[in-house]
């Protein structure tokens, strides 16, 4: 037989006498803040300033975060296309989606603050940003066919304005070309302009990181690749 379990509700008599302390109660304290209110304001707006900027910081807080994420997803998707391409890939890109692409690898080494200029009259910074250490990076994007060599007036160009007119720290040349005449690396060693012709960047595009091939500068063109005279 079951046991019927008993009720643990109080009995309706003492709900009501509860019940009515309970109003004498909220009585007495708006009676009692009523006739202390230069006491009780101060505390209210207090409180209501305290909630005012904890919400404010929440709202803050996840709007960070959201952008956090959102940044974070741009970085995996850009570092992703940016594995994906073959040089044969790169060829078939337009001059404008070159320096896509360069700013892309660029991101995907670590590189911050990465702008592409994609207009005319950007004084040879076709890409800006900032390298891991903090160094500012000033590349020079040159969309050639894979026969042609950059030109000793084409390094010209960029030599006269990758540190007086940007600023940079490390002055990068990224050619599809296959190498750089010897006039123009030679300028490029002497004006210590990083030269990066098509077997280097078939590296990059293969994974080499940025920071190893930085001190190659325009070394390795490949067998029976030697810079053209001028």
């Amino acid at each position: 037989m079951a046991v019927r379990r008993r009720s643990r509700r109080l009995p309706k008599r003492t709900r009501r006498r509860l019940q009515g302390w309970g109003t004498v109660a909220a009585v007495v304290v708006v009676v009692w803040a009523a006739a202390n209110w230069s006491v009780v304001w101060p505390v209210l707006v207090a409180v209501l300033a305290v909630a005012v900027v904890g919400g404010a910081g929440w709202l803050l807080l996840r709007a960070h975060r959201r952008a956090v994420d959102e940044d974070r997803t741009w970085r995996a998707e850009e570092e992703a296309r940016a594995r994906e391409l073959s040089m044969t890939e790169v060829d078939a890109l337009s001059w404008q989606e070159f320096e896509s692409y360069v700013a892309a690898l660029c991101r995907r080494d670590g590189c911050t603050k990465v702008v592409v200029s994609g207009r005319s009259g950007d004084l040879g910074a076709d890409v800006v940003g900032y390298l891991a250490d903090g160094r500012k990076l000033v590349v020079q994007c040159k969309k050639y066919a894979p026969h042609r060599s950059v030109s000793s007036h084409d390094m010209q160009k960029f030599v006269g304005t990758a540190r007086p007119e940007h600023g940079a720290d490390v002055a990068l040349y990224v050619t599809t070309g296959r190498a750089f005449t010897r006039d123009a690396l030679g300028l490029a060693m002497r004006q210590d302009i990083v030269a990066l012709h098509r077997d280097l960047l078939g590296a990059w595009v293969k994974g080499a990181h940025l920071e190893s091939l930085l001190p190659l500068n325009g070394s390795g063109a490949g067998p029976g690749r030697r810079p053209t005279a001028r």
